[in-house]
């Protein structure tokens, strides 16, 4: 009878929560605005590139001096630019429209600046100026060097391949931090979006003084039991919506979504960290779910409740104003703080394994600290919400609720039957 009650309060719940029309709203939200940023993105990237490859193209009326004698006259034809006497004529030309840009090249261009004039284009469009001059000293670079090889190694376009070692062991440098660290990403997203929904869990019924007619039929434990468990198939379901636009971004379109620009290296799945990562990462959403529930069993309204988020937001937040000192040294007295209580710990450790600084014995206790925070706050929101639950218009006494022992209030005892 308890497996079959608690079934139904999970699927009511659950079904409760999808069926309703704002919990689409905000979940498909997500990926829709993701896909627009991913498409915006795109198409600037595409029309930044064309643009600024039309600019070193660009073909407009230019005049020089070359004071360093490295632009010559094959060079300069290249890019339709004729030499002018001296700069004050070049200014001069640029300034009545006879030329739309005069390039000033000094004797030394490696330490002076090469000084640009130009007819004002818009702020945007005037960047073709300087890109040209830039281009025109790369050619006439390229052609004193006569050698391609050269040429790419003095504009520093060496390709470089770095190896690290573990001991004797090849470590995988980035792309061993990447993965691991998508659970964090993941955290933040379950709590942030969820957070609401489980300091409500318990509210809901409480407002609609419905309370006392559930608990004649459901165990408290069953019901918030129930809810906890709700509320990971919500934040399970939440996760593969708001990850469709970047899996079917990398399965349809791998080449418009390519980091190149951040060279990041092949990323690397270690088994050991991945798990870590995962454990952490459901140990700390129990916590802060069951936290979050207990809450909500102690509070009469949602309004008096909201006053607590900010508290619980702001402890998953703290941990990144010392993320360079957890990166940096995590064995610091202040990272060993956050790394060990329990509602700083999820993000600590899981900045840390994804760094790997964070060892096994270490990941053992940070997830005992959290399953086991996360059963306390669990039997804590149980004896709450037996004792709020017919507190409509007054907070819960944690001091009296935890002193009842096995006193139930008068709203959790069984219902009597008339005597026939």
């Amino acid at each position: 009878m308890a497996r079959h009650n608690l079934g139904t309060v999970i699927g009511f719940e659950f079904v409760r929560t999808v069926t309703k029309r704002r919990f689409w709203i905000g979940t498909l939200a997500v990926p829709v605005i993701m896909a627009i940023v991913f498409g915006l993105i795109f198409l600037s990237n595409t029309t930044t590139d064309t643009a600024a490859e039309a600019q070193k193209s660009a073909q407009f009326r230019i005049s020089y001096t070359d004071a360093s004698g490295l632009v010559t006259a094959g060079d300069a034809a290249l890019f339709r630019a004729r030499p002018v006497g001296s700069p004050d004529a070049g200014i001069r030309a640029v300034q009545s429209g006879a030329v739309d840009a005069y390039f000033d090249f000094p004797a030394h261009p490696e330490s002076t600046a090469v000084r640009v004039y130009g007819t004002d284009k818009g702020i945007f469009e005037n960047g073709k100026y300087g890109a040209v001059a830039q281009a025109m000293l790369a050619r006439a670079v390229e052609q004193k060097i006569a050698s391609p090889q050269l040429s790419t190694l003095a504009a520093g376009k060496a390709q470089i391949d770095t190896v690290t070692y573990e001991g004797s062991r090849e470590s995988g440098g980035l792309g061993t931090v990447v993965p691991p660290l998508i659970f964090l990403v993941i955290f933040y997203g379950l709590i942030v979006l969820l957070a609401g929904q489980m300091l409500n869990s318990t509210l809901e019924e409480k407002e609609n003084r419905v309370t006392e007619m559930i608990l004649t039929t459901l165990k408290p434990t069953t019901l918030i039991a129930g809810k906890v468990i709700a509320l990971f198939a919500i934040g399970l379901l939440q996760m593969i919506v708001f990850t469709s636009p970047i899996v079917i971004g990398a399965l349809f379109f791998p080449g418009e979504l390519s980091l190149s620009a951040v060279d990041l290296p092949p990323l690397i799945f270690d088994p050991v960290r991945m798990t870590v990562g995962f454990l952490i990462l459901v140990g700390g959403f129990a916590l802060f779910t069951t936290t979050l529930v207990a809450i909500g069993a102690v509070m009469p309204t949602a309004k008096e409740a909201g006053n607590f988020m900010g508290v619980m937001m702001a402890l998953i937040f703290v941990p990144f104003y010392a993320v360079a000192l957890v990166v940096s040294d995590p064995h610091a007295a202040i990272v060993q703080i956050f790394t060990y209580f329990p509602f700083s710990a999820p993000v600590t450790a899981l900045l840390r394994n994804g760094f790997g600084s964070l060892n096994l014995l270490e990941a053992g206790i940070v997830i005992a600290i959290l399953f086991g925070g996360a059963a306390v706050m669990l039997r804590l929101a149980v004896r709450l919400f037996q004792y709020g639950s017919i507190s409509y218009t007054s907070k819960v006494s944690i001091r009296t609720a935890l002193r009842g022992g096995s006193r139930r209030p008068a709203s959790d005892a069984a219902p009597t039957t008339p005597a026939g």
